[in-house]
């Protein structure tokens, strides 16, 4: 099983990037992480919001691998714990097929997106910078993949 991060937004800051490589390097023999940015739509004064979130739909939608099992983060999605989110992972290898978890824009995501998910995952009731969402989620794999693997990096 290997997993996609699709991303709308390029170019994260250095601290993001880094530790993002960090625990991506730690998946690795876990679960391999690919991440795929996409470019954002077109906002500004007098662009129309929905026509940017659409465009962004599309780029992600042409993103995704073929057949892979979708997550998409969002705050109306169902929140896990660690150990719960370890058992949705064990979940998802019983499946055999790869992942693919979606990050937005400012405003969310498309309906198109929202449509094509197999489920929603949300990472609590805070709202969180886009681009620390990818250091948050790639922790949290490591740390479910830790917890199956029992090891130690999971001290509850």
């Amino acid at each position: 099983m290997k997993a996609r991060l699709v991303a709308v937004g390029e170019r994260p800051p250095a601290w993001v990037a880094e530790g993002f490589g960090e625990y991506r390097k730690r998946l690795s023999h876990w679960l391999p992480l690919d991440l795929v940015e996409v470019a954002p739509g077109v906002r500004g004064k007098g662009r129309d919001v929905a026509r940017a979130m659409q465009d962004e739909g599309e780029r992600v939608l042409a993103a995704l691998p073929k057949q892979a099992h979708v997550v998409v983060l969002d705050g109306r999605g169902r929140a896990y714990s660690s150990e719960q989110l370890a058992q949705r992972m064990e979940h998802w290898r019983g499946q055999g097929r790869d992942l693919a978890f979606l990050v937005g824009g400012p405003e969310g995501h498309a309906p198109e997106v929202l449509a094509r998910a197999d489920e929603q995952w949300s990472l609590g009731p805070l709202t969180l910078p886009h681009m620390l969402v990818r250091l948050v989620l790639s922790e949290q794999l490591y740390r479910a993949a830790a917890l199956l693997a029992n090891h130690p990096y999971h001290r509850a």
